[in-house]
């Protein structure tokens, strides 16, 4: 069965942005020999997520707003303790940022059907910050027949 790997990068706004990465596992996808198989997303970061959900911009908003209702910025968390472990100099306090990740996935599996994503018609893969801003680094793989 072969197997496509692919690394892509993507940067990131500050606090909590959302991005439709559908375009570029399409376009992956187009340039494979797979017409049946599956696509495996995976976010190599402990403050990033990913979801299949309809990009809609209001809906993108509440997204967002729910989040930060789930774990507020300003809530205290041990984490934030940096004075209390070994951390980089430019480490930020951002133990909501990994509450929020723990609540979405760092993977999604996308099956794949002659040669099209199996997506229902409101469905894109979305890929959230929720600390940044950074360059973010997304595994895919795609494997099929």
């Amino acid at each position: 069965m072969p197997i496509f790997n692919k690394l892509i990068e993507i940067d990131t706004e500050p606090g909590i942005n959302i991005h439709n990465i559908t375009p570029h596992i399409k376009d992956f996808l187009e340039s494979t020999t797979i017409k049946n198989g599956q696509v495996l997303v995976f976010s190599r970061h402990t403050t990033t997520a990913l979801a299949i959900n309809e990009d809609e911009v209001r809906l993108l908003e509440d997204i967002k707003v729910f989040l930060e209702k789930l774990a507020p910025a300003s809530d205290r968390y041990l984490h934030n303790d940096l004075h209390l472990r070994v951390v980089p100099e430019d480490e930020p306090m951002n133990a909501h940022s990994h509450l929020m990740a723990m609540m979405l996935n760092n993977s999604e599996v996308i099956p794949v059907t002659d040669g099209k994503l199996g997506l229902g018609t409101w469905q894109s893969v979305l890929f959230f910050e929720l600390d940044g801003a950074r360059k973010r680094t997304l595994c895919l793989q795609i494997s099929g027949e």
